[in-house]
């Protein structure tokens, strides 16, 4: 159907043929199937288009002359008239986008072809051949698209892993100067479900490529954004100002070297960013035990417990380093995804530096003060801090823990949970000292294993910290618990 000026409505058949034809141009309308099937109704026949192999492209497959398709295929000719057996055919060549080959446009039915039926399929070849290439248009556009979103994961995955020299010279093709600097900060811009493409697209505008926007391959909800300056970090801020239920969380300024850390420390961010009005938190914002505790001590303990990883190969350690960060902050298959790696072999690598350490990962505790050590470590100079006869035996986690600083921070945190008439205390306590496993749990507290995660849960929002998700919130509350002494420190064979 058409619409006429005087608003009737008229019948197809009643409609200019070559305004039928040209309908198909429409957005909305370009789709070669339909305009072979067009054609076919039109000239009362059948209709195909087929590519330079003879691969059906559209319509119903027809027998045609070998010879004749090859003339076309080639560019010998540019049409063709063909009649056997009481079937007149109709043959025209059509281009085909990257390829100096053609394909062609076959028309078959019983009468002769007029002028209108011929002019028809001639007009007909013309419209197929434009919306190919639109389509090819599309495609390459779209490959493009995915090629350089691809090539923005491969750089944060570099990243990563501590292999900045590499990150830039694969960002230097595309993003001249995007990371011609020695820190960045990280963000994590959180959407509602269905969200994240349109959010991607604001983030890249507003951002100019003064950053590195990349899709979450571990979160469906989730962009990364990589800042080397300070204006982009302003225009996400305003982002998230104009997008209801969006989340922004951030950390402190890292070395590139240390993105991953500071990957950890925005989505801790991110998780506080959801009491704030503003829907936007930075990491730095928040008091952390680490900065309590004595830096000498500190300091040696954490050379002492991660020397072992001083005799690897330089790659090897950062490697195992920044799989270990991620694997403790996330689950195994989040981490393998924003690696870009499997999670076996996040497991194996975690796996060997339990060896090396010592540790076991199994142990909640252990997990939060490893975790401790590698966020230390990061502050640390390149060469590693050696113990020598005149500066003693290196600290242990007793001395690290047991500065007032740390054990009034640790009591005033673990003290929220008092007020609870559930006594959240005990069960949040309990729920450690268990690793985290709310069977084991409910057996030592003779209650339900639900009533357990109800109590966790029921936790998070008095210490505003995330517990069941795990990461850095849970270890920060597990070293208030050490440093308290509600639950025992880990076993370390070192």
């Amino acid at each position: 159907m058409a619409g006429s000026e005087d608003g009737a409505r008229r019948t197809d058949a009643e409609v200019p043929w070559a305004q039928q034809l040209l309908e198909h141009l429409r957005p909305t309308g370009r789709d070669v199937r339909r305009v072979v099937a067009w054609l076919a109704d039109r000239v009362q026949g059948a209709a195909v288009l087929q590519d330079d192999t003879g691969t059906l492209l559209a319509g119903t497959p027809l027998p045609l002359d070998e010879a004749l398709v090859a003339d076309l295929v080639t560019g010998r000719i540019a049409s063709a008239a063909w009649e056997a057996g009481g079937q007149h055919q109709r043959l025209v060549r059509v281009g085909q986008p990257r390829t100096a080959a053609a394909g062609v446009l076959a028309v078959s039915r019983d009468a002769p072809f007029d002028r209108r039926a011929s002019d028809m399929v001639t007009h007909t070849a013309q419209v197929v051949e434009l919306l190919l290439r639109a389509r090819e248009s599309t495609a390459a556009g779209h490959r493009l698209r995915q090629a350089t979103s691809d090539l923005r994961l491969a750089i944060l995955q570099l990243l990563m892993v501590e292999d900045v020299v590499s990150a830039r010279r694969v960002a230097a093709g595309l993003w001249p100067g995007l990371l011609d600097t020695d820190s960045a900060c990280v963000y994590v811009v959180e959407s509602p479900a269905g969200e994240r493409e349109q959010l991607l697209a604001e983030c890249l505008h507003a951002t100019a490529e003064r950053a590195l926007v990349v899709r979450c391959p571990a979160m469906d909800q989730h962009v990364i954004v990589v800042v080397p300056g300070d204006a982009a970090a302003q225009e996400l801020r305003a982002v998230i100002g104009r997008r209801p239920g969006t989340f922004l969380g951030g950390s402190a300024r890292q070395g590139l070297a240390r993105t991953s850390v500071a990957y950890g420390q925005a989505v801790s961010a991110l998780a506080v960013a959801r009491f704030r009005p503003d829907n936007a938190a930075v990491y730095a914002e928040r008091t952390h035990p680490e900065r309590l505790m004595d830096p000498a001590l500190l300091r040696s303990w954490t050379a002492h417990l991660l020397r072992p990883l001083d005799t690897l190969a330089h790659h090897t350690r950062a490697e195992l380093l920044a799989t270990t960060r991620l694997g403790l902050e996330f689950t195994a298959v989040n981490a393998a995804k924003v690696l870009g790696v499997s999670r076996n072999t996040v497991r194996a690598r975690m796996e060997r530096v339990e060896g090396l350490l010592g540790v076991s990962f199994s142990d909640l505790t252990a997990r939060a003060v490893v975790h401790l050590a590698l966020n230390t470590q990061v502050c640390l100079e390149p060469a590693p801090v050696v113990a020598t006869p005149e500066l003693g035996a290196p600290a242990g986690l007793g001395e690290v823990l047991s500065g007032p600083a740390l054990r009034t921070w640790g009591q005033d945190l673990v003290g929220r949970l008092a007020a609870d008439a559930r006594d959240l205390r005990r069960t949040v306590r309990t729920w450690i000292a268990a690793g985290g496993n709310s069977e084991r749990t409910a057996q030592a507290l003779g209650v339900h294993a639900q009533t357990v995660r109800e109590h966790v849960r029921s936790a998070e929002p008095v210490l505003q910290r995330q517990l069941l998700a795990g990461g850095s919130d849970l270890y920060e509350v597990v070293l208030a618990h050490l440093a308290t002494g509600d639950v025992e420190q880990p076993r370390l064979t070192r």
